[in-house]
């Protein structure tokens, strides 16, 4: 029974860190700078950021801004009103392999978008060895499985720190086409309960982008965003910076959303 616990405990850590990346790093600090991250740990996301969740941060980055300024049109990088639900999760890749070809070949469409974030995609993918990461994690399942007879654990390693194309597609898809909506916003964005539970906060997509500054994604009482709580949990050590919060309001209450990051 220790040893199903352990594997379990595995794949929480991993998962969560995978989301940590993605959700508070990318997504919150990076792209749309609702919480500040400290100049020395900032340096230390970039480097270890494609080798963490096999992402590159910039070509992350640039994406999801596309995603706002087109967002559930034509250009939008992967709306379900584009590619289909079930489509979405290959539009995504398709999108993602388009865009970091861009910004590699500095065709000016992309990196106009990101000429904020002055570092480079990573060396990986400038080298062609975006693979390495993928190998390595995979390195780690076999090496649980073939030399300790641990293939549970391995394989609990692996899920948890590869989750992302799964996390995206169910924020991307599920997010702009099924759930509830606080805003009456210019896109097809749903909050979408399960999937903000299962990806810390980020399935509340209305009000993401009603208020995508906002390092807070739920402004409801009864909305949980737990990757608020981990950006306060660093923010208490010191790692990162709240720049913009929302309050929890009454969306009804037109008045009190003037007040709230735009």
């Amino acid at each position: 029974m220790n040893y199903y616990w352990l594997c379990a405990a595995v794949f929480a850590f991993t998962y969560c860190l995978n989301m940590t990346y993605i959700s508070i790093f990318y997504h919150r600090g990076f792209t749309h700078e609702g919480i500040k991250i400290n100049p020395a740990f900032q340096r230390f996301i970039i480097s270890s950021g494609s080798w963490i969740t096999g992402i590159d941060l910039k070509a992350w980055a640039c994406m999801h801004r596309m995603h706002h300024m087109y967002s559930d049109t034509a250009k939008d990088p992967h709306s379900p009103k584009r590619w289909g639900l079930f489509g979405t999760m290959l539009g995504q890749l398709h999108s993602y392999n388009a865009t970091l070809r861009g910004l590699i070949k500095g065709k000016p469409e992309y990196t106009s978008i990101v000429k904020d974030l002055d570092f480079d995609v990573s060396f990986l993918n400038r080298t062609r060895l975006w693979y390495l990461p993928y190998v390595l994690h995979v390195a780690v399942w076999l090496t649980c499985g073939f030399v300790f007879n641990a293939w549970l654990l391995g394989y609990a390693y692996f899920v948890g720190m590869m989750s992302h194309p799964v996390q995206g597609w169910l924020v991307n898809a599920l997010g702009h086409a099924m759930g509830y909506r606080n805003f009456q916003v210019n896109d097809d964005s749903r909050n979408n309960t399960l999937v903000a539970w299962l990806c810390f906060g980020e399935g509340y997509q209305n009000n993401h982008h009603r208020f995508p500054k906002s390092a807070k994604f739920s402004v409801r009482w009864f909305e949980f965003d737990f990757g608020w709580h981990v950006a306060r949990l660093l923010a208490a050590f010191g790692l990162v910076e709240i720049i913009n919060a929302a309050k929890t309001i009454d969306p009804s209450q037109a008045d009190l959303t003037e007040a709230l990051p735009n």
